[in-house]
């Protein structure tokens, strides 16, 4: 009786980390004003499904966007308008990348990828914050996983279902 209660708890343990697995970020910090790299780790696909596209928002104050290709995958630059001029090594940067989607993949159910970016974190983000970057994985007949839920003030990751995969943000380096 003991084994079996135990093979079952195991069980109800190694399934529901599985339920919880997300897109996140292998990166956890990185200060402002600097370049950061992005490695968007995805682990499944959506309820027994390849991905086929992962499209990345990116956030306001993160500029210098250049995506990672990937073979078999097409890449996409959506640019836009940022909300503000931010300075790029002296240079005023009032527009760039705000979103990546790599299309066209075929990322199965029971394997795992990582997807990467390097960007500028600009010396407007606040330190001590976290910054999210909103992911939604697409599947074959409609399906989707979005994970693109942001904490609320007070409110951890953990309280949230779909979580977009986020970074502390630390304080700026001095120096070269």
């Amino acid at each position: 009786m003991l084994k079996r209660t135990l093979a079952t708890v195991a069980a109800l343990a190694l399934g529901s980390s599985a339920a919880l697995a997300h897109v996140s970020l292998q990166l956890k910090e990185a200060p402002v004003g600097s370049t950061y790299r992005a490695i968007f780790q995805v682990p499944h696909g959506c309820e027994g499904k390849p991905t086929n596209v992962v499209r990345v928002q990116i956030p306001e104050g993160v500029i210098a966007v250049k995506p990672q290709p990937k073979a078999g995958w097409a890449l996409e630059k959506v640019k836009g308008a940022y909300t503000k001029s931010y300075d790029y090594y002296g240079t005023p940067t009032s527009e760039g990348v705000k979103e990546i989607v790599w299309s066209g993949g075929n990322l199965g159910d029971d394997e795992y990828d990582e997807f990467v970016l390097r960007v500028y974190l600009t010396k407007d983000l606040k330190a001590g914050e976290t910054l999210h970057f909103p992911v939604v994985q697409e599947c074959p007949d409609g399906a989707a996983e979005r994970w693109i839920e942001i904490p609320a003030a007070g409110q951890s990751e953990d309280d949230l279902e779909l979580p977009a995969p986020g970074v502390k943000l630390l304080d700026a380096v001095s120096g070269h």
